[in-house]
């Protein structure tokens, strides 16, 4: 959908005579229904004031026409400014533009990240060249009249307030400049001229009108690199019941309309393989027919790395459209996607955005904007107090959409050396449920309980520079441990965040330095994970540090959310629910806080060693299990 389009000689009137944030205030609310301050739409209008600088230029054709706000199909996403007009031998161009208002920002060592004064605060944003860039990537990739008609895209970015500088255009940026180039604020002149490089006639041929109303789907270039994506690939191979309930979800989706939506729930617990399922499925349901399918999760850490280790196949900005977040069906609109492949279902949560304010419900969003829903769930792995997903809900909202629900589920273990009875062990000791597994035994797993967190730190060292058969460090040994300590590294970079002085132990959480790629980055085995960065992945061996939010007192296993730091967010909810119904909340914050160890412990394939910091649960573990 298009906010704005008018010729750019109306638009530049629009601007010299200040209508131009009414205007686009008024589409805004009557037919995008996007909710927009007024002091936000005028804060954009003073870019486009910048714009009218750059387009008052002679040579830029008057019939070309300027569309703003443009809203790609099948996303949330809104490219700010396009312009549109013909090229030599009647040729069709787009000149993409995304305007920021920055006055300086500082490099990072992320890809494609920069960090910048952005939403009241100093924060990690997408470099702008990579945000036009994905954005173009989009618009080539999905829309069936910008492959068939031939409809050439020209991205750049333009920071009309930002003066040279070694950031915004450094070498580690270059990737991303190259295709698509960032202009400064001393750089009019030269944006004109890359636009008067392409759109040389006017819009005749209603580009953007052909565009927006055009079909949706991915186009063959980028189904072919899709589809070798898992050639070879052993990590991505399917065994046993993956198998089975991959041929199911294809059928599904093979056979799901407008007329007849279908939901599959696959339960599965800790490396039973709903990922390699779920990966599976976003590859080959895309080379139905060329069917618009996107994989989701709500947690980030399991897009990041899936698209990383599957990026040597395909460009980072195209794989990456293929990896959504589960808060982006907002407003979609009904049946737009053949299917939507949820993996990590029950991270779900009711509200979106950064302060839970938008949107109703994001299982019903999904549902509604996919014509097969498939989703991946353990309700054992629900680990923050805004997590809604369970079988029951989806499948009453399901039910209320007019879908046909299908259940099915996988229970071989390919974590924990397959081992059901350690899970069960665990389960039976973290007194989540009672099973008939009391003392670990005969397990072919590596549990340890250690007495120091050092001796954990040497450990997991150790076993992460055991050699591959290729004689290379594996790399496949991480810590984690609870979020019971302050990020106080975020600020202070000498600082240390997980501190035990009575064995003089001090080391820095690794949400900073590796993000959502701590699990696999070189140097993270010097850092520590957290539940937020490791679910839904695994490493060969995880050493977990637990804190003091879960003790032992006469036999009892006791939660204690006061314990966990001022800055997780996982119990945000609770002081308020306490209020309201204590038992019902600290009956869901036990269950919380236990899932998460439960999560942290079942990240190793090979093996597991804990450290605790309350003696008494030490000691309950180390007597029921024999080394």
């Amino acid at each position: 959908m298009i906010v704005y389009s008018y010729p750019k000689t109306e638009f530049l009137d629009h601007v010299i005579d200040g209508d131009i944030a009414d205007i686009i205030f008024e589409y805004l609310r009557k037919k995008v229904n996007v909710t927009a301050t007024h002091a936000e739409v005028r804060a954009f209008a003073n870019s486009l004031r910048f714009m009218h600088g750059v387009l008052v230029d002679e040579e830029i054709p008057g019939g070309s026409v300027v569309s703003i706000e443009y809203m790609i199909p099948l996303s949330r996403k809104r490219v700010d400014f396009i312009l549109s007009g013909q090229g030599e031998n009647g040729s069709d161009h787009v000149v993409l533009v995304e305007l920021k208002q920055w006055e300086s920002a500082d490099m990072t060592d992320k890809d494609a990240i920069v960090s910048t004064w952005v939403g009241g605060g100093i924060r990690e944003a997408n470099h702008p060249s990579y945000q036009a860039l994905t954005y173009s990537e989009l618009l080539k990739g999905f829309s069936k009249t910008v492959e068939d008609d031939d409809i050439r895209i020209h991205p750049c970015a333009y920071l009309h307030n930002y003066n040279e500088d070694d950031v915004i255009r450094n070498d580690f940026y270059r990737e991303y400049t190259e295709q698509a180039p960032v202009f400064l604020k001393s750089d009019t002149r030269k944006l004109a001229a890359f636009i008067k490089q392409f759109v040389k006639y006017g819009d005749k041929n209603n580009i953007m009108f052909r565009v927006d109303n055009g079909e949706i789907k991915p186009s063959k270039k980028l189904v072919d690199s899709l589809a070798s994506l898992l050639k070879g690939n052993k990590e991505f191979l399917m065994i046993d019941e993956q198998k089975i309930v991959y041929e199911n979800a294809l059928m599904l989706a093979r056979t799901s309309a407008e007329s007849n939506k279908n939901v599959l729930i696959v339960q599965g617990g800790p490396g039973t393989g709903k990922s390699v399922v779920a990966v599976n499925l976003l590859v080959d349901i895309t080379k139905q027919d060329h069917k618009n399918v996107r994989y989701v999760t709500k947690n980030a850490a399991p897009r990041d790395v899936f698209y990383s280790r599957l990026v040597g196949h395909m460009r980072r900005v195209d794989i990456r459209n293929f990896f959504l977040s589960s808060g982006v069906f907002i407003g979609c609109e009904a049946n737009s996607f053949d299917a939507l492949v949820v993996d990590e279902a029950h991270r779900l949560n009711e509200k979106s955005g950064i302060y839970k304010n938008k949107g109703e419900n994001q299982i019903k969003e999904i549902i509604a904007a996919a014509k097969c829903s498939v989703f991946f769930i353990d309700e054992d792995q629900r680990v923050t107090w805004s997590d809604i997903g369970s079988k029951d809900e989806i499948e009453k909202i399901a039910r209320e959409a007019g879908a046909k629900v299908t259940h099915m589920e996988l229970t071989s273990q390919f974590r924990c050396n397959g081992s059901d009875g350690y899970l069960a062990w665990l389960d039976n000791m973290l007194q989540i449920r009672e099973t008939a597994n009391l003392e670990f035994s005969d397990f072919d797993y590596d549990f340890r309980v250690v007495d120091s967190p050092n001796e954990l730190r040497d450990l997991i060292i150790e076993k992460n520079n055991v050699l591959d058969k290729d004689g290379k460090i594996s790399n496949k040994a991480r810590l984690v441990a609870g979020y019971c300590w302050n990020w106080v590294s975020r600020n202070d970079k000498s600082a240390m965040d997980v501190i035990i002085p009575e064995h003089d132990f001090g080391m820095q959480w690794n949400l900073a330095t590796d993000g959502n790629l701590w699990i696999q980055a070189p140097e993270s085995v010097n850092q520590i994970g957290c539940i937020h960065t490791c679910q839904g992945l695994e490493v060969d061996y995880v050493g977990v540090i637990v804190g003091r939010d879960l003790i032992v007192r006469d036999g009892q296993v006791i939660t204690d959310p006061t314990k966990r730091a001022r800055t997780d967010k996982s119990l945000s909810g609770f002081k308020a629910a306490l209020k309201i119904d204590p038992i019902g909340a600290r009956e869901k914050a036990d269950a919380i806080i236990k899932n998460t160890y439960r999560t942290l412990m079942t990240r190793g394939m090979k093996g597991c060693f804990v450290y605790f910091e309350d003696e008494e649960i030490g000691k309950l573990f180390k007597g029921s299990y024999k080394k």
